[in-house]
């Protein structure tokens, strides 16, 4: 099973194209602003350079996880112990991938598993953060639907391009 690394590397491109989008003024930006009680005055005090760097390398480690999370191959090659014993693997191995190798290698499925990520995983720690920091259900939602949208589309760029 060969990866894309391009593919992963422009995956983890997403959430600062989604962030720029989704905390755009004109769209959720000025609610989240209010719900942080932040000004732009004080978000213009930010190393910006530091944020969106480590926002990306963030983003690539989250890559890492959802490309287990989106391509069902990775469990079998986790199996016969990873890419340097692919060649010592039984044939078994072999055939599987044969017969199974790009099942479910869509865009389409991976979308569907990053939606579920960012359902069922990350919706729930943002809410769980946010009723004991005694944040709003605004800034919740904010927060999750910009996680769910960035990881259904980086789900689907890691299924169906990595």
């Amino acid at each position: 099973m060969e990866i894309n690394p391009i593919a992963l590397l422009l995956a983890a491109v997403v959430t600062l194209v989604v962030g720029f989008i989704w905390y755009n003024p004109k769209v959720f930006g000025t609610i989240w602003m209010r719900e942080n009680n932040l000004t732009q005055e004080q978000l213009r005090t930010g190393n910006m350079l530091k944020i969106f760097g480590l926002t990306y390398v963030f983003s690539l480690m989250i890559t890492i996880i959802l490309m287990s999370v989106t391509i069902h191959q990775t469990g079998a090659l986790g199996m016969v112990g990873g890419p340097p014993l692919v060649d010592s693997a039984k044939p078994s191995f072999a055939a599987f991938m044969a017969d199974y190798g790009t099942a479910y290698r869509t865009f389409k499925h991976g979308s569907l598993h990053g939606f579920m990520a960012g359902l069922f995983f990350a919706f729930p720690v943002i809410g769980i953060n946010g009723l004991f920091e005694r944040k709003s259900w605004k800034y919740i939602f904010i927060h999750a639907g910009f996680w769910i949208v960035s990881l259904t589309l980086m789900g689907g760029i890691i299924c169906g391009f990595a």
